[in-house]
């Protein structure tokens, strides 16, 4: 990432807050204990390993046992001990500060508000759509729960407004609670500033920063894909994506509304072979929701007046 010294320090400022707060905490229940049992303060000055055996079993010895962990206040990132780095290195958190500070995250934020798993309903899939509605939902759901833990990337394609980018978003989420970065494109958007960037002499190495963070953040959402106007640049421009992601095994989620013949058409021959042979390719199917939601508070207007 390639942050300007007043970025770098606005981060850096955060992090300074963070142990703040927890040391504000920290001498706060400090005196708690004191308060609760007095000789603690005696031992803490000379005997500082007794003391907190002897707390413990204190207030052990009053079946206490959730004030025993009084002074244990636990770090906002456990990892890098909110400071972040570890050994040097930017700890995922602070990853993530960059990419909300960079990208401008904040219409993923408000997305991930109202979309996401516990707002998600089926009521407007039957049949055949509504199977191939859960199939997906329970492979988002493990792709979501699993991340980290295993790889796979995500193709999501149907029909228009069943879906695809609501289950997007939802994993969005459920990654970024988790404590990973995730960069958020629409396909239009993305290839828009790759252009930007290559054509621009004065910005080879603004492309070079965007093009390591696209290769190398946890997870990489492209939605609508085929939104854009495409040509050779794109398409070459998302092959060394998505080939570049899968090489460094980072995971990739596509959503469109190309059928799968129309991939292949579209883009080229390697594009269409990388997602089919490294995609867990989900169908949706169904009537426009978005549309159905329109009629539903129209309907409901109408039946109050």
């Amino acid at each position: 990432m390639s942050l300007t010294k007043e970025q770098h320090d606005s981060i850096m400022y955060h992090y300074e807050q963070k142990q703040a707060r927890r040391r504000r905490l920290l001498e706060q229940r400090r005196q708690e204990v004191y308060s609760a049992v007095p000789e603690y303060a005696r031992l803490e000055t000379e005997i500082p390993s007794a003391a907190v055996s002897a707390l413990r079993r204190r207030l052990n010895s009053g079946d206490s046992s959730s004030a025993a962990d009084l002074l244990d206040v636990p770090y906002q990132c456990p990892d890098c001990r909110d400071t972040g780095y570890i050994n040097g290195e930017k700890c995922h958190c602070f990853r993530q500060e960059e990419i909300s500070i960079l990208y401008d995250q904040s219409h993923l934020q408000l997305l991930t508000r109202t979309q996401n798993f516990d707002t998600l309903r089926e009521d407007f899939y039957k049949g055949e759509d509504l199977k191939r509605f859960r199939a997906a939902r329970n492979v988002s759901l493990h792709f979501a729960r699993q991340f980290g833990r295993e790889y796979s990337n995500l193709y999501f394609f149907g029909t228009v407004g069943t879906g695809k980018s609501f289950l997007s978003v939802c994993i969005a989420r459920e990654v970024l609670s988790a404590g990973y970065s995730v960069l958020y494109f629409s396909a239009a958007s993305l290839f828009d500033r790759l252009a930007g960037l290559v054509y621009n002499y004065r910005s080879r190495e603004d492309f070079q920063h965007f093009v390591d963070d696209l290769y190398h953040c946890d997870l990489l959402i492209i939605d609508d894909l085929g939104t854009e106007l495409t040509n050779q640049f794109v398409s070459a421009q998302l092959f060394a994506c998505i080939n570049e992601r899968h090489l460094n095994r980072k995971p990739t989620v596509i959503s469109t509304n190309l059928s799968l013949e129309d991939l292949q058409k579209r883009y080229s021959d390697r594009v269409f072979s990388r997602i089919t042979s490294g995609y867990i390719c989900c169908k949706l199917t169904g009537k426009d929701i978005r549309l159905l939601k329109k009629v539903r508070t129209m309907n409901g207007t109408h039946q109050e007046t």
